[in-house]
């Protein structure tokens, strides 16, 4: 009876130990796909590009080197970040860029709902791109606009958070408080910030030299303009194209017309001048760039 036992005891543990044996491999390829899914879908997603990012834009590294030099200039890091981590501010040499003729359309105190849509429509239309430095409390009110103006291929510029002279220009320190806000407010809406700005009412009268020792020391490049559209003082359409004509009978300005217009809100005079802006330079052979490092000095 005993011995009957044992040989049950027996039969059971050696069905045990097959069933096992078995089965074993089963569970192990189980768990190895499982973790190798796993691995492959986590290396997939770190080798997709940030969301925000545009590749084709983005052209300053983390060392601070200037990786393309006919696209607008974006940076992935604050000023605060770089210092934050140790990395340089500081830009390294740029070489200008003149062409036989080439004009730089820019557009001052955006973007607005109104103005902005629009003028993107006309530079989509022609296949060029432009130049936009955004106001921060305008950027701060219309993200997608932002969004609008990076994804169609154009440059963006700071041009301060509030455009309030007697704010912005008590000090260097205020004036780049103002830059650091809206690089803030923009690397929000499209994950990388500016590296050229625009003074409000321009650099003359306004900056001195602790202004220009700041801005380099942080890495900013300041954008002027030799050709003004006149559209400040609420010319009518006509009269801004006749303004910008006559401007640029002077050849000295051919190898970088950088021409001062807004978009902002009651600006709706510079829209309906701008196809003629536009074709008065086609017809004249200019090409259309976007301002970066390598635009020259306007003056």
């Amino acid at each position: 009876m005993m011995q009957h036992s044992a040989f049950k005891e027996l039969c059971r543990l050696t069905l045990f130990f097959f069933l096992l044996f078995c089965t074993a491999p089963l569970g192990t390829f189980a768990y190895y796909s499982i973790t190798t899914n796993n691995i492959e879908s986590t290396t997939e997603k770190n080798a997709e590009s940030p969301p925000n990012y545009a590749p084709a834009y983005l052209i300053m590294d983390y060392t601070n080197n200037w990786l393309m030099t006919d696209k607008p200039v974006y940076d992935p890091l604050l000023v605060s970040e770089r210092k934050n981590q140790k990395l340089p501010t500081t830009l390294p040499p740029l070489t200008p860029y003149y062409g036989q003729k080439t004009v730089y359309l820019t557009f001052d105190d955006g973007p607005d709902p109104e103005n902005t849509p629009i003028v993107l429509a006309l530079l989509n239309e022609y296949q060029i791109h432009a130049t936009f430095f955004l106001v921060g409390s305008q950027a701060e009110k219309y993200p997608d606009l932002i969004k609008q103006i990076f994804t169609a291929g154009h440059a963006i510029g700071n041009h301060s958070y509030n455009h309030n002279y007697k704010d912005l220009y008590r000090s260097p320190q205020t004036y780049l408080a103002q830059l650091h806000h809206t690089d803030e407010i923009i690397k929000q809406a499209i994950g990388v910030r500016p590296h050229i700005s625009r003074a409000p009412g321009g650099s003359a009268g306004t900056f001195n030299k602790a202004y220009w020792n700041s801005l380099e020391q942080e890495g900013y490049c300041d954008v002027g303009w030799n050709i003004s559209s006149g559209d400040a003082s609420r010319g009518t359409a006509p009269q801004l194209v006749a303004n910008i004509a006559e401007q640029i009978q002077n050849k000295a300005l051919w190898s970088h017309a950088t021409v001062l217009m807004h978009d902002g809100t009651g600006h709706g005079e510079t829209v309906k001048a701008l196809r003629q802006i536009i074709e008065l330079f086609k017809s004249q052979g200019f090409e259309f760039r976007v301002v970066n490092f390598s635009t020259p000095s306007a003056w």
